[in-house]
C-alpha cells in the first residue's frame, strides 16, 4: 500500500514541486541554525580530480552548480531537441504566442531590475536573473489548482517555459562567459565531431556520446564557457531515432527524469537556497539588489507574458489558447514569475561575493512565493473550464488564422 502511495505521488506533476520546496525549506533553517558552520563549511570544501598537476579542483558548490546542474541541462537539451522534432515547438504556428510571451517575460523583468538598479553599478550584473521561469514548479501550481483550468492553458505555459529555458541557455552562453581559452575550445571540436557522426550512423547505444559528452563538459569548462552548456549541446546529438527505429532519446529522457527533478534539482535547492536571515533588515530587504529581483519575478513577468500575449491576440496575429480567458492567462503568467531554480543558477553565475548571493535568495524566494500565491489564487477565482461558454476548435481558429496544413514528419 504504502509503495503504491509512494509510486503515485512520484507519478504526479506536483512532486517535483513539492520535493523543491522541501529541499528549499530544509536549506533555510540549516542556514539559520546551529547547523550552519558544518553546511557553509562542507560547500565550501575543496574537491580535486586531477593527473600530476592538471585537473579539476573547485569547491562542493561549484561541482554541484558545474557538474550536476550539466545533467539538468542534458535533460533541458533532450526535451528541447523532442519538442523541436516531434513536439510542441515543430509547428512554427503553435510556437508563436508562447514564444514571444516567453520574450516577453525575459525583456520585462530584466528593464524591471535595470529600473532598480540603474544607480548601483555594482549589481547590474544580475539583470538576467529575474528572467527565468521555474517549470517543475510554476506545472505544480498549475496542477495543484485541478480541472479549473483548461487544458490548452497547461500546454501554453510549458511551451512558454522550455522557451524560457533556451532563452536562459543563449544568455548564459552569451552574457555569462568568462575570459576564452581558444586552444580547449578548439579541442572540444574533436568529442563534438565524433558525436556528430555517431548521431549520423543512428546508434542505439547512447553510452559513447554520454562519454564524449563527459570530455566535452571538462574542456569547455577550461575554455571559460559555463561548461553546462556542454549539457545541451550533448542532448542535440542523442539520435532521436536508431537504426531500428528505436528512440534513445526518448530513452535517455525517460531514464534522467526522476534523477534530475528527485535528486539533482531538491540538491542544488539545497545547496543555493540557504538564505541567512541573520542581521537581515527591512531596508536590506528592499534594497535595489533583492527588490529588483523580487519585482521582476513578479511584475516584469506579468506585464512581459501577460502584455505580449494580448498584444498578439489584439492585431490578430495568434489566437488565445482554446478555452481560456483573459483572467486565466493572467494567471499564467504570474506563475510564470516562479524563478527559483534557474533563477539561482544565474545568481550564482552574477555575483560571487556572499553578501550578494544572499541577497540574491532573498529576493528570488520572495518573487517566486508571491507570483505562485498571485497566480494560484488568481486561477481558484476564474471560471472553472466546465462553465465556460463552448466553442469548437474550428470557431476559434477561424477569427484569426486559417487552418495551417499539416506538417509532415522528416
Amino acid at each position: 500500500m504504502l509503495l503504491r502511495k509512494l509510486e503515485q505521488f512520484f507519478d504526479s506533476e506536483i512532486s517535483g514541486g513539492i520535493v523543491l520546496m522541501v529541499a528549499a525549506v530544509a536549506a533555510m533553517f540549516v542556514a539559520n541554525s546551529s547547523l550552519y558552520p558544518y553546511y557553509d563549511g562542507a560547500l565550501s570544501s575543496y574537491f580535486s580530480v586531477k593527473i600530476n598537476d592538471t585537473g579539476l579542483a573547485k569547491p562542493l558548490i561549484l561541482w554541484i552548480n558545474d557538474g550536476l546542474m550539466a545533467v539538468f541541462f542534458l535533460l533541458v537539451g533532450l526535451e528541447l531537441k523532442h519538442e523541436l522534432m516531434e513536439g510542441k515547438l515543430k509547428n512554427p504556428r503553435d510556437v508563436i504566442l508562447p514564444g514571444m510571451a516567453a520574450v516577453g517575460g525575459m525583456v520585462m523583468p530584466a528593464v524591471v531590475y535595470f529600473a532598480l538598479n540603474i544607480s548601483s553599478p555594482e549589481t547590474h550584473s544580475g539583470w538576467a536573473i529575474p528572467a527565468a521561469t521555474d517549470i517543475a514548479f510554476a506545472l505544480g501550481i498549475l496542477a495543484l489548482v485541478g480541472d479549473r483550468v483548461p487544458s490548452s492553458l497547461k500546454v501554453f505555459l510549458l511551451t512558454l517555459a522550455i522557451l524560457d529555458d533556451l532563452g536562459a541557455i543563449l544568455i548564459i552562453a552569451f552574457f555569462y562567459t568568462a575570459e576564452l581559452h581558444l586552444d580547449y575550445l578548439f579541442l572540444a571540436a574533436i568529442p563534438l565531431l565524433i558525436m556528430y557522426f555517431l548521431n549520423r550512423a543512428g546508434i542505439h547505444r547512447i553510452a559513447p556520446i554520454i562519454l564524449l559528452g563527459t570530455v566535452l563538459w571538462v574542456l569547455v569548462l577550461k575554455s571559460g564557457v559555463h561548461a553546462t552548456l556542454a549539457g545541451v549541446i550533448t542532448a542535440f546529438f542523442i539520435p532521436m531515432k536508431d537504426k531500428w527505429g528505436k528512440s534513445p532519446l526518448h530513452a535517455l529522457e525517460h531514464a534522467l527524469s526522476p534523477y534530475v527533478f528527485f535528486m539533482i534539482v531538491p540538491i542544488f535547492a539545497f545547496a543555493n537556497a540557504g538564505v541567512v536571515l541573520s542581521g537581515v533588515t527591512l531596508g536590506d530587504v528592499f534594497s535595489p539588489l533583492p527588490l529588483g529581483i523580487a519585482l521582476g519575478l513578479i511584475l516584469g513577468k506579468q506585464i512581459g507574458v501577460f502584455g505580449m500575449t494580448w498584444l498578439l491576440v489584439k492585431f490578430g496575429v495568434a489566437k488565445k489558447p482554446f478555452g481560456a480567458t483573459w483572467l486565466h492567462i493572467y494567471g499564467v503568467a504570474a506563475l510564470a514569475g516562479i524563478g527559483f531554480t534557474m533563477s539561482l543558477f544565474i545568481g550564482g553565475l552574477s555575483f560571487e561575493d556572499a553578501f550578494y548571493m544572499n541577497e540574491v535568495r532573498i529576493g528570488v524566494l520572495s518573487g517566486s512565493v508571491i507570483s505562485a500565491i498571485i497566480g494560484f489564487t488568481v486561477l481558484k477565482l476564474a471560471p472553472s473550464a466546465e462553465k465556460m461558454p463552448v466553442k469548437t476548435a474550428k470557431e476559434e481558429d477561424a477569427k484569426i488564422l486559417p487552418d495551417a496544413e499539416p506538417v509532415k514528419n522528416s
